[in-house]
């Protein structure tokens, strides 16, 4: 064995690999991983190599041994000759495929195991010698029918009782170097039965090379052209980079304290009543959110688009539209280098946004860096992936200690300063010109919203398939999602008397459905309105930089009687919704790990949290850039993480590359806006950016116009199914005022599927989610 184990780690496109590669740093000090994916190298590549490392591990991941598609080249790494064998531990589908290489069968579990701690009752003996008890994470549907055979001698089990009866969870090769769990030991749930068991496969695998006399051969640099640079990775990439010429920033700032803290009265005052300009505002509307983010967009702002597919960015100021080629490059390369060059200091340490990109990424960005598919074709006007605005002025307001922060980096940008903060003097009293929310305009009886639900039949069905995916081994979790439109009317002469029908639906969804990470974003095509409740991820400035991530997976709504004693029974007392949260808290441990190298912890596991109007199980995984990652630029580490964590977990399900892609053809079109990211990147080089949940999203043609066209509609809620009840007639009248339009809302909502949900159920779970939005439109705003 080398002085400097090394070690090959095979991933199945797992969405758990980095924390097995975490527990394998863990379990043999000083070690070296190499990660390859189990199509990446053919047979007559692969083994050769074997001779240069001290052991392998085959790692999780979804389908099924019997299909070559998903286990690759680890069916052949069985039965490598006599002199290329080398010690192997497999997890999950690896220990399926060794069973199956050497006779034993694979079947179905009568009741699936995804996110459930077992307890194994093991041997205490081999990797389970000195190991006490264990209480194990399982994620997998299917298990190995296990017989009398002379190849495999088994180790562990699990009794499922009347579920599924003894299941087994280990076993090792009579012969051959080889052992294997069932379980997953890299789990943060996982106890007893990880780096106890890992450590021990080491020594047994220490023992049977000395016994052999095998020697591992010294490293050859060339090497990595094959098997990739161990891991954790450091910043390679720097020279690939595009760059710019470094511009150093300023921050000036004026502090103003606020008597009365009213966000709303703030942006419009700064001009959000105009209709035809872009704005975007971040609000804290609701605990625990605390700072509001205004920019203060000037018509030459730089607006930066992006579609997936395209090779180029589109970067607009004013009239004037600039196409960059991304050329080898790719968008988050550009993006980071973008706010490399942008690099500010001297604002207040305490306010977190001083300037920067605020905007929204789209999970098709996401997803498509996953796994690169060509964008549908739909009648639809699509939504640009990418929609940044530069924020070079703003104001951000403290909502705990009523401050105003009026902040430039604009050089010689103090007679704009000043101007803002006499202006939100002047916010004392309400001005007397402006016009009070949802105005009366008309004694003529208003033509309302239009909603038109998913089909429900469709939607039970699509539920129902996905749990036949979860069956089959190919996903733990699946967040099934489905479009709702909403027609909505206004006015081209509101918009003349200075109302802007979706400030106007912002408002009202602000007071309605208040939460910690609404925004109202006008990016020319796409107006976004947001109540999301869910941070997605936030990393703070350097030096010490901190990435954490606050997956939301279990909701109930407050209502009389629902205490924090009842919430956390129904929430952290229930075996589904913690199943659920445990799978994404994996599943995030694994994308940042992938990133910031092996210090990744989870903070707070499965809590009960109090909101404005829900409680939620909350789970916070925390990560920093450990020695061997701290050579990156700062200002790439957010881009980076998104990267690699993007599109949210929460929002697809584990493994994250097959959920997605069977998402897709479930799903059956794209998601656009809904379930990627909103919020901002700041040029101090932190960031925060929450999920694109309880949100409605519009496409305009060109800015300040109708994506619809003027037309006689119905009123109340369209559904393809007869059955379905309307959401709200609320007396409609056949009235129509001859200058009425209709602004098209799309608003997404879905559920976690997993083997324990019931499909009618998660279409009423899926109808609520939608409901606390389209209480916006009750009143449309002619």
């Amino acid at each position: 064995m080398a002085a400097q184990p090394r070690i090959l780690l095979i991933d199945s496109y797992d969405s758990f690999t980095f924390n097995l590669a975490a527990l394998c740093k863990r379990a043999i000090p000083g070690c070296e991983v190499h990660i390859i994916k189990n199509d990446t190298l053919p047979p007559s590549v692969l083994f050769p190599l074997l001779k240069y490392f001290d052991a392998a591990i085959v790692g999780p991941g979804p389908g099924s041994p019997d299909n070559p598609a998903d286990i690759g080249v680890v069916r052949d790494l069985w039965h490598v000759e006599e002199d290329l064998l080398i010690p192997i531990f497999g997890v999950c589908l690896g220990l399926q495929s060794l069973a199956v290489e050497f006779g034993a069968r694979i079947k179905r579990l009568n009741v699936v195991k995804h996110g459930q701690v077992s307890e194994v009752i093991h041997s205490g003996t081999d990797i389970f010698e000195g190991v006490g008890p264990i209480h194990a994470v399982r994620y997998h549907s299917l298990h190995v029918e296990f017989y009398e055979n002379k190849h495999l001698v088994p180790l562990a089990w699990a009794d499922d009782g009347e579920e599924n009866g003894r299941v087994l969870m280990s076993l090792k090769h009579a012969h051959k170097p080889f052992w294997s769990v069932q379980y997953h030991p890299e789990s943060v749930c996982t106890s007893g039965g990880g780096e106890e068991v890992l450590r021990n496969f080491w020594r047994l695998a220490s023992s049977w090379s000395a016994a052999r006399q095998r020697t591992t051969l010294p490293w050859i640099p060339i090497l990595q052209s094959s098997v990739g640079p161990s891991w954790p990775l450091t910043d390679s990439r720097g020279a690939e980079r595009p760059d710019f010429e470094r511009v150093a920033s300023h921050v000036a700032t004026r502090i103003l304290p606020l008597s009365g803290v009213d966000v709303p009265r703030i942006c419009e005052m700064l001009g959000v009543l105009d209709e035809e300009e872009g704005f975007v505002m971040l609000d804290s509307a609701a605990s625990p959110g605390r700072f509001s983010i205004i920019g203060c967009l000037t018509r030459t702002s730089s607006r930066i688009t992006y579609s997936v597919g395209e090779s180029f960015i589109r970067i607009r100021e004013g009239e004037n539209i600039t196409f960059v080629e991304l050329g080898s490059s790719d968008v988050w390369t550009w993006l980071s280098a973008f706010m490399r060059r942008r690099r500010a200091s001297g604002g207040m340490p305490d306010v977190p946004f001083w300037g920067g990109l605020v905007g929204y990424l789209s999970y098709e960005l996401g997803a498509h860096t996953l796994t690169p598919i060509p964008p549908r074709s739909d009648s639809r006007p699509r939504h640009p992936d990418v929609n940044l605005v530069f924020v070079e002025r703003s104001v951000v307001v403290d909502t705990l200690r009523k401050t105003a922060y009026v902040q430039s980096i604009l050089p010689g940008d103090g007679k704009w300063l000043q101007e803002i903060v006499s202006r939100l003097e002047t916010l004392t009293s309400p001005p007397s010109n402006v016009m009070p929310s949802n105005p009366c305009v008309s004694r003529l009886p208003q033509p309302q919203a239009v909603i038109t639900l998913p089909n429900r039949a469709e939607y039970i069905s699509k539920i129902k398939a996905a749990k036949e995916w979860l069956f089959s081994g190919d996903s733990y979790e699946l967040c099934v999602t489905a479009p709702t439109r909403i027609r909505a009317p206004r006015s081209p002469s509101a918009v003349a008397r200075g109302i802007s029908p979706s400030w106007e639906l912002y408002k009202t969804l602000r007071a309605r459905n208040p939460a910690p990470h609404s925004a109202y974003l006008r990016l020319h095509p796409s107006t976004l309105l947001s109540s999301s409740p869910e941070r997605f991820l936030s990393y703070s400035r350097p030096p010490e930089s901190l990435c954490q991530l606050r997956p939301i997976k279990g909701t109930v709504r407050k209502a009389p009687g629902i205490t924090r004693a009842v919430a956390e029974e129904m929430l952290a007392g229930s075996r589904k919704e913690v199943a659920e949260n445990l799978m994404i808290v994996d599943l995030i441990r694994h994308d940042l790990h992938s990133v910031v190298g092996e210090d990744v912890h989870v903070r707070q596991f499965c809590k009960v949290e109090e909101y404005e109007t829900v409680w939620q199980l909350v789970s916070v995984i925390e990560g920093k850039p450990t020695p061997q990652t701290k050579g990156k630029i700062h200002a790439d580490l957010g881009f980076d993480v998104l990267r690699a964590s993007l599109p949210p977990g929460s929002m697809t399900g584990a493994p994250k590359k097959r959920s997605v892609e069977i998402l897709r053809d479930l799903e059956g079109e794209e998601r656009g806006i809904y379930s990627g990211v909103l919020g901002y990147a700041d040029v101090g080089g932190g960031g925060d950016w929450a999920v694109i949940i309880r949100s409605c999203f519009k496409h305009d043609e060109r800015p300040g116009s109708s994506a619809s066209s003027n037309g006689e509609s119905k009123t109340g809620v369209e559904s393809d199914d007869p059955h379905e009840e309307p959401v709200d007639s609320d007396g409609a009248s056949e009235a129509r005022p001859s200058e009425a339009i209709f602004d098209e809302w799309t608003l997404g909502a879905g559920g976690a599927i997993t083997a324990l949900s019931d499909p009618v159920a998660e279409w009423e779970e899926m109808v609520t989610k939608v409901e606390s939005v389209l209480r916006t439109f009750n009143n449309p705003v002619l």
